[in-house]
């Protein structure tokens, strides 16, 4: 799992769109009061919040003490801390919630492992993140430019997988699933710069080298830049790049799909 410097504000105020997306989750979940409900990679609260307002007992994990932080300020009382979804330790929950999360996680399997180990028996999981195809265009785009300005590869920090490979992920994992769906969901981004700030927040292995960065300092920081001036070049590069796929009706659109999952621990 990457070790990710999150900037929190960034993340409310340009990409709240990922929380809200993935409301229904809750719903799909369906928590009962008095549940004990986990929500795995929680970011800054929304869906934990919602879930105590349904009545759950809730615990919400993030592998970001800046994301962590930021949850517990904005809703006070709830049970937020910082864990790793590889190795939660947790255990005794009636359901788990994870939204956006999972394809941050390239050991599927050990990730599938800990959230089973903190379910009951019969204990529910609802899950979505980026599946098969997710973000092509604008990975493609920025891949297109390093290789144009002599940059080596950018190894990749994501997983995308599709139904059938993530199915098998969570049935080794002792899960029946009960539900999976690989879906494309156009989503519109903020402002004229909207691809190069989703670049800077979930995208800092495709800035490395660029302008001397550094480049691996984690979401939302593109390293320690000698040359801002050539990162903003690169991304502008990488903006022309995509505007042919991803800007429409006056409006940059992330290309992504996601995948949604029911499962049941068995």
């Amino acid at each position: 799992m990457p070790n990710l410097r999150w900037d929190a504000e960034l993340y409310d105020t340009r990409h709240a769109y990922v929380s809200a997306l993935g409301a229904d989750l809750v719903d799909l979940l369906a928590p009962r009061p008095a549940e004990r409900v986990l929500d795995a990679g929680c970011g800054t609260g929304d869906h934990a919040e919602a879930l105590r307002e349904r009545g759950a007992t809730v615990v919400g994990v993030d592998a970001s003490p800046e994301m962590a932080e930021r949850a517990a300020e904005r809703f006070p009382g709830l049970d937020v801390r910082v864990g790793d979804l590889r190795d939660l330790g947790l255990s005794g929950f009636d359901a788990v919630l994870s939204n956006a999360v999972l394809h941050w996680v390239p050991e599927a399997d050990r990730a599938a492992a800990s959230l089973a180990a903190a379910l009951r028996p019969g204990g529910r999981l609802a899950a979505e993140f980026g599946g098969a195809g997710n973000v092509a265009a604008i990975e493609a785009a920025a891949r297109a430019a390093r290789a144009d300005a002599g940059l080596p590869d950018a190894p990749s920090p994501w997983y995308f997988p599709g139904i059938a490979e993530y199915a098998r992920v969570l049935e080794g994992a002792g899960f029946e699933v009960t539900g999976a769906w690989l879906f494309d969901r156009p989503t519109r981004l903020k402002g004229a710069d909207g691809v190069a700030v989703w670049l800077r927040m979930f995208g800092p292995h495709l800035l490395q080298g660029v302008g001397g960065t550094g480049g691996t300092g984690g979401a939302g920081d593109a390293g320690d830049a000698d040359d801002a001036g050539a990162v903003d070049a690169f991304l502008a590069e990488v903006q022309e790049r995509a505007r042919p796929r991803l800007y429409q009706d006056g409006a940059w659109w992330a290309d992504y799909r996601r995948l949604r999952v029911t499962a049941v621990r068995r």
